[in-house]
Formats: structure tokens, sequence, C-alpha cells
């Protein structure tokens, strides 16, 4: 079935207009179905500190999330994190060198329905779906969801955001009993 605009009132949480695969950095968060720990849990690392201790589906979700940038000469991925139901992230989107060494970059606005490369929508599209795969092959359920349908993103405009962003994810297993995604 087509999305129909006239019956589906799908509505996008993306900023209206903006170009999701502009240089940049960008803060993202993604959801397990219902919020399930199927990803590891938090344990103390017998040093004082918190950390999750993944799963083999937590460490299919790591594996995958390195191999973005491995997949895309133009990603660098920079602090993220792995939790029992979640994975924050900061990905960085840079313009890259075409074969004749010139600076290029088309005006790649996502419109629903129709994927464009190498924006935000699709990394975190063809990353769910990667998992979604091998999970579901190691659990022998087909087709049944991992992640919540969409994600969260915030473009990081400044460095204290960054910086604050950066904090927020490294300490995010230290907080995980007050985190708004523990269940």
């Amino acid at each position: 079935m087509n999305y129909n605009p006239d019956i589906h009132h799908r509505r996008s949480i993306r900023l209206k207009g903006y170009d999701y695969s502009q240089a940049g950095l960008y803060f993202v968060t993604i959801c397990t179905q219902n919020r399930e720990c199927i990803l590891g849990e938090i344990v103390d690392d017998g040093k004082g500190t918190m950390i999750c201790d993944l799963n083999k589906y937590g460490r299919i979700a790591e594996k995958e999330w390195i191999r973005t940038s491995e997949m895309r000469p133009n990603i660098c991925l920079d602090v993220f994190v792995i939790m029992p139901n979640h994975a924050h992230g900061i990905v960085q989107i840079n313009e890259i060198d075409d074969c004749r060494g010139t600076m290029h970059r088309a005006p790649t606005v996502e419109q629903f329905g129709k994927p464009t490369s190498n924006t935000i929508p699709t990394i975190i599209r063809g990353y769910k779906s990667s998992v979604t795969k091998q999970i579901n092959i190691l659990r022998n359920k087909p087709g049944v969801p991992v992640w919540q349908r969409n994600y969260y993103e915030h473009i990081i405009r400044d460095e204290k955001s960054y910086h604050q962003i950066s904090k927020y994810i490294k300490t995010n297993p230290l907080k995980w009993h007050n985190d708004k995604y523990y269940v």
C-alpha cells in the first residue's frame, strides 16, 4: 500500500524543509519496541562505574552502529551508547569530494516514501533494518518489530550543546534508574 496523505495523516517530526544530508552534527535516540530491555542490562563494572552489559542483541546493535561509518565515507560517529532499551549517538555528516576533487552536495530534502541516500532518516532506517533482521534471525521471529516506528533527533548547533549532549550520552548508564527510557 502506498502512502496517501489524504487518508494516512502521518505527521513528520523532522524540521520542515531542513536538509538532513547537510554537513553537521546530529544527536539521535532510537528506542526498542515498547521500550523492552532486549539489548542488555545495566551493571556495576566492579570499579564503581555503571555500564550496559550488552547481550547478543545489544552487540549486534553496537556492531551495526559502528558499521554505519564504515559503509558511508562522509559519516563519522562520535560518542554513542547502547542501553537496555534504546541507543543514543552523535552522527557527523561531512561533505565529500567527488572524483574530480571538488566539494559538492546537492540539496536533498527527503520526502516520505522517497528515501535519499546519506541523510539522517536514511542512515537510521538502514541501521534499524539491519539490526532488526539480524536479531529476528537469532530469535526466530521474522517480521517482529525490534524498534519503535520513529526516532528522536536533534540538530547540534553549537559547541556548548555538543558538550552537554556528549556528557549526557557518556553518563547515561549511571543515571539508568532516573532515565526517562527506564522501564
